[in-house]
């Protein structure tokens, strides 16, 4: 028997403008193995999210704090990683996947910290001044 969360921390790095999708899977024996989570912004506190992006009731998604947050995964299978779409440098920060396990403190907390990158090939900004060639 084992007492206390598991939890641990990964690092997803992504650029502007991407599709950045940041892994979390829980395993499914069978249909009453199905279960809520959800996504939060910052580390994962003691129970549920703080700043909560996205949940389910493990069948499907039943608040989502904006359409940017999907969950693209088969829910049913357990795969519950998030996909930021469109990515941006705010989205930059801690989040935590939590998956509500029953029993006391059997949650699997999962804090991934996202990097988003601005795009290494840049195109020209307004800031940019490019003479025009004239022949």
């Amino acid at each position: 028997l084992s007492t206390g969360s598991t939890g641990s921390e990964s690092i997803v790095i992504g650029e502007v403008g991407q599709d950045i999708t940041v892994p979390c899977r829980y395993s499914v024996r069978d249909r009453n193995s199905i279960t809520s989570m959800c996504w939060g912004r910052g580390s994962c506190p003691n129970s549920k999210c703080s700043q909560p992006i996205i949940w389910t009731d493990g069948w499907r998604v039943t608040e989502q704090h904006s359409s940017r947050y999907q969950l693209r995964g088969d829910l049913h299978s357990g795969d519950v990683s998030l996909t930021i779409v469109d990515a941006r440098e705010s989205d930059s920060g801690t989040y935590c996947c939590r998956v509500e396990i029953p029993g006391w403190f059997n949650d699997q907390r999962i804090n991934h910290k996202v990097v988003v990158r601005k795009a290494r090939i840049s195109t020209a900004s307004p800031h940019t001044y490019t003479p025009e060639q004239t022949s």
